[in-house]
């Protein structure tokens, strides 16, 4: 059966979201008809920012953690139920695809209720409580990473890589030499293509670790030869702005940026937390990485992704609770003093990549609704 109309459901963060917008876009390219269904505190925002790439979303009402507060999650959760069914009448889909969070659970439930293939994707080596929850209703269970806890998981597991933007996809064979003097384009700076370049991120919430460690580690080495991409997250660029004042050495400072596929073009080295994404994005442009995962990520599931990458050599670890500023000199020296061996490290984190993650998904999602 051709896979003609789809319903993918996003709740919670951006790990969940914009793989799912991912999804939702290469499949509406490929003349296919699709709906994100959202729910979570940030629903309404992540609408926004479907609809604005042409994407059609209709959000879900919110539903709050059970027991904190127990009759506005009832609320939420049958309100979503109802809402859910309402757009599956409408729409008629073939098949629900499910990206994790318990905030999908009203889709979810009322994809059974009408009797729609349900298919799940985690963006994880560590597949999360809610996917592993749901596992029993669905037709398949999609992977970015081999899953350290496949055991627990009661549907079909196969290993499809991270849903990508197109954008990077298509993007992923520019030379470091064109990302550099299109940055230089751009944010009018004088980076250098024949320079060591450092990209260093904390997501969008930025860390300490990467705002200050760092930048600090960077000025008590600035006589060696780097240049440094730094992207600090919203509201987190004062105080790297300060370190970084009076540098000797070229940077490129900003909160975020749209051009992700320029800094990972132009990047040597990625200093940055393990989400999944950042992980698939590295990957696809042969970044090797100084990994600290976020201490707080939901079962440690950064460190499971880290040690993917790390188990291989293609990536370096630094827990959270071990990275100090003397750290960070010392990390940043021993790439700077082994220069081919990371260079090694970036031939090993291509062989990570997985362009077709997207396409592989639908397949099997046309593959399961064939039997």
């Amino acid at each position: 059966m051709a896979l003609e109309r789809m319903i993918i459901t996003c709740g919670g963060t951006g790990g969940h979201f914009y793989p799912g917008l991912a999804i939702a876009k290469e499949f509406q390219d490929r003349g296919g008809k699709v709906i994100l269904l959202l729910s979570g505190v940030n629903a309404e925002k992540q609408s926004e920012i479907a609809r604005s790439q042409g994407v059609g979303a209709e959000c879900l009402p919110m539903m709050p953690h059970p027991l904190k507060k127990p009759f506005k999650f009832l609320s939420g959760l049958f309100g979503g139920i109802s809402g859910s069914r309402r757009v599956i009448k409408r729409f008629a889909p073939q098949a629900i695809l499910g990206m994790g969070s318990f905030a999908s659970l009203p889709p979810i439930a009322a994809a059974k209720l009408s009797r729609i293939p349900l298919m799940l994707h985690d963006g994880n080596a560590r597949v999360g409580r809610a996917n592993r929850w749901f596992s029993h209703l669905a037709e398949f269970l999609a992977v970015a990473y081999p899953a350290v806890n496949a055991k627990k998981v009661k549907a079909p597991l196969h290993v499809t890589g991270m849903p990508l933007r197109k954008e990077l996809i298509l993007q992923r064979n520019i030379s470091k030499s064109g990302a550099i003097s299109k940055l230089n384009e751009l944010f009018e700076c004088n980076l250098d293509a024949n320079k060591n370049t450092i990209l260093v991120f904390g997501g969008s919430q930025g860390a300490a670790i990467f705002n200050e460690y760092y930048p600090e580690a960077f000025r008590k080495l600035e006589e060696r030869d780097f240049q440094i991409l730094h992207l600090t997250g919203k509201g987190k660029i004062e105080t790297p702005k300060k370190i970084y004042q009076g540098a000797n050495f070229p940077y490129l400072l900003l909160e975020s940026s749209e051009k992700m596929e320029l800094f990972l073009a132009a990047a040597d080295l990625a200093v940055c937390r393990s989400g999944g994404s950042s992980l698939a994005e590295l990957a696809l442009f042969g970044v090797p990485a100084i990994l600290t995962p976020y201490p707080q990520a939901a079962e440690g599931h950064q460190t499971d992704n880290a040690r993917e990458f790390a188990k291989c050599d293609a990536a370096k670890i630094v827990p959270n609770e071990e990275l100090t500023k003397e750290k960070a000199v010392e990390l940043i020296s021993e790439y700077l003093d082994n220069e081919s061996d990371w260079q090694r490290r970036a031939q090993i984190m291509a062989t990570k990549a997985m362009p077709d993650a997207t396409k592989q998904l639908l397949e099997l999602i046309e593959k399961a609704l064939a039997k």
